[in-house]
């Protein structure tokens, strides 16, 4: 592996730089994205539950916002209601839509990032073909020819440019799943909002 590296030379330290920090951005949003972190399944019935007599207490509302990204949405909504009883239902929902939003925002954290190394690892590549290149033809300058020199460019072009297709190719992939990954929670977020704002006026009114 290490004479694969000096063989391609250094534009070759930016790429691995960027699959090291790929390869920690796709581990982390693996830990992070887990459903039981932002929005079990059973959460929003058992929340309802909870508050069907009314507001629960404060060690109960905290827990529920403590337990994942959904929780907090719905704990916001409680937290609100207790502070302010006659709140009218378009300030209660700014109330969910703004923890949403914040939440939302959690969500997709790290995910410009993996897109930028998806984007910028074939563009390293390039640079790294285009360095090869013109090694080749400086071997070739004042009509010499250097077999070593000619071998050492074609080298960092083809490493450079494989490189940079396979950092880019698993980032863009990881991307994309974590993307869709996020919409879908994102989605699931806003009709539990929109169910517990129900939940939450039907209270009031009892």
């Amino acid at each position: 592996m290490f004479s694969i590296i000096q063989a391609a030379g250094w534009p070759i330290w930016p790429l691995i730089a960027c699959s090291i920090l790929a390869l920690a951005l796709i581990v982390e949003r693996f830990l992070a994205l887990k459903t039981a972190k932002v929005a079990p399944a059973n959460l929003l019935q058992e929340a309802i539950s909870v508050s069907a007599n009314g507001v629960p207490s404060a060690e109960v509302v905290n827990q529920l916002g403590q337990n994942s990204a959904l929780g907090e949405v719905l704990a916001s909504g409680l937290r609100t209601i207790t502070l302010e009883p006659r709140i009218s239902e378009a300030d209660l929902r700014a109330t969910l839509e703004s923890t949403g939003r914040r939440e939302a925002q959690k969500l997709e954290k790290y995910l410009t990032a993996l897109a930028t190394i998806a984007s910028a690892a074939p563009l390293l590549g390039l640079l790294g073909t285009v360095i090869g290149m013109i090694e080749i033809f400086g071997s070739q300058g004042g009509g010499g020819n250097n077999p070593s020199m000619l071998a050492h460019g074609i080298s960092i072009a083809l490493y450079n440019t494989a490189f940079g297709l396979m950092v880019a190719i698993p980032a863009l992939i990881f991307w994309r799943y974590f993307r869709s990954q996020v919409d879908g929670y994102l989605l699931t977020l806003e009709l539990s909002a929109e169910q517990f704002l129900r939940h939450l006026n039907k209270l009031r009114r009892s």
